[in-house]
């Protein structure tokens, strides 16, 4: 997912297989009744909520860079999958004003980041029902178990929002963990001459009172909550589109538009359509790039967030490197489309998008893919633990996850013999489209492509703790 930028300490974050979810019976008579404070991932136990599923988020946000304050309405649109007497949100800090499920005011309470919602009358399995939450407050940053920042970012004329792996909870209420994907629409209130840029396609720019203006944007492909993302500043904004047609929205902070950033951006019709070669029709309906500007050290990473990837412009020039948009483009793909059922699973975004630069630096004339894995094979930091089986959260950053999960991608293309291997990376991606996959998945689609028992090569590369004794 996130692809730290030069210097390039070796990137972050990962998946798993989901795991059963345990209920709580806090508050009920009936545990059946409440839904989890969380899905049981392995990795973030705490992540995500059990007993319903959301369709759809509207937010509805109105944000102040002089205060840092945010006044929000989210409007949840989810089916339970139980009865419900009491479900939770993830949402850390700000102050909760009103909450209500289905226009009937519901009494809450707060423990940590999740805030319990007790609907005025209990919701039926199979119930399609709407929450509603107004809040307000200063957004905060997160620190992650390997001590990466994320959540709220505020620049010196705005804002900036990252939520891997669980920062979409400091902007807005929801089911934070990637096996819930929605629809989304954001709307994002500032002050006129600051633009608002998020995922999807922008529907309407109208002015409002106070001298200030609404952004609405609009995504209608599934996406997670962490992939979601609002900018808020002065850009650049250039919009174009593809020789095929496909709309590109590029926004750049002034103060990072230095000429080889500018270079590389200019390449994304280019490099979308050799994706688009290697791994079938793009997945959505527009692309491009966010490129901001924050206080040097405040991110460190590049992120793939839904139809336009973020590019902190803290570091020095280039602000983003050709190699780094080839990385994050992929994950469009794998990652965004196709994404982990849990974090564990992480190296199939990660070890794909690593196995994608790779690819790339031959078609530029670099490394061969032979000398890009034999660097990776060589590098003790890929075999601290097997990609599959990160042993904490704080792994969820290093390096198998990305080089080592690339090179069970490697070995994989030897064993099927190029043709195959290149079937497998475009019938991948439209297997589980706008879906969810584990690496169990994974497994068991690979065995489609060969007559050849694979788990030998799963049980070296994947899951083996010993690097052997040659490549």
């Amino acid at each position: 997912m996130r692809l730290r930028l030069p210097p390039r300490a070796v990137p972050l974050l990962l998946a798993g297989c989901l795991l059963a979810c345990g209920v709580s019976c806090t508050g009920t008579s009936d545990p059946s009744a409440t839904g989890a404070p969380g899905v049981g991932d392995r990795l973030f136990p705490d992540a995500g909520n059990g007993g319903y599923d959301v369709g759809h988020y509207t937010l509805d946000l109105d944000y102040d860079p002089a205060s840092g304050q945010l006044r929000g309405t989210a409007v949840l649109t989810a089916t339970a999958d139980r009865q419900l007497d009491r479900f939770d949100l993830d949402l850390a800090g700000l102050t909760v004003r009103r909450v209500t499920v289905d226009g009937a005011t519901a009494r809450t309470s707060r423990k940590g980041d999740e805030l319990r919602v007790s609907p005025a009358h209990p919701l039926r399995p199979g119930a399609r029902f709407t929450t509603t939450v107004a809040y307000q407050g200063m957004p905060r940053l997160l620190t992650d178990p390997d001590g990466s920042h994320e959540g709220w970012f505020r620049t010196d004329d705005g804002a900036l929002a990252l939520g891997e792996p669980v920062g979409s909870m400091a902007w807005f209420p929801g089911n934070d963990h990637p096996s819930d994907k929605a629809a989304y629409d954001i709307t994002a209130t500032v002050p006129r001459g600051l633009t608002a840029v998020s995922d999807g396609e922008l529907v309407a720019t109208r002015p409002v009172a106070d001298d200030r203006t609404s952004y609405h944007w609009r995504s209608t492909a599934p996406m997670a909550t962490y992939l979601a993302t609002v900018a808020i500043g002065h850009f650049d904004v250039t919009r174009s589109t593809t020789p095929d047609k496909l709309p590109l929205y590029v926004a750049v902070d002034p103060r990072s538009d230095d000429a080889a950033t500018a270079a590389a951006l200019a390449r994304i019709p280019e490099i979308l359509h050799w994706e688009q070669g290697l791994f079938g029709p793009y997945p959505f309906a527009s692309a491009g790039a966010i490129v901001d500007h924050l206080a040097r050290g405040r991110v460190g990473y590049a992120l793939e967030t839904q139809n336009r990837p973020v590019f902190p412009g803290d570091s020095p020039p280039p602000a983003v490197d050709t190699t780094t948009l080839v990385h994050e483009l992929s994950h469009q793909w794998f990652g965004d489309s196709v994404t982990p059922a849990a974090w564990q699973d992480m190296w199939l975004n990660e070890g794909f998008a690593t196995f994608t630069e790779w690819l790339w630096k031959q078609h530029e004339g670099g490394p061969s893919l032979d000398a890009s894995a034999a660097s990776a094979f060589a590098s003790d930091a890929d075999w601290a633990f097997p990609p599959a089986s990160p042993p904490h959260a704080a792994a969820v950053s290093a390096a198998p996850v990305y080089g080592r999960g690339a090179l069970v991608l490697y070995e994989l293309r030897r064993a099927l013999g190029a043709p195959a291997f290149d079937r497998l990376l475009k019938q991948w991606p439209v297997a589980h489209r706008h879906g969810n996959a584990s690496t169990a998945d994974f497994t068991a689609f690979c065995a489609r492509f060969t007559s050849r028992d694979l788990r030998p090569l799963f049980a070296t590369w994947l899951y083996g703790t010993a690097r052997p004794a040659r490549l």
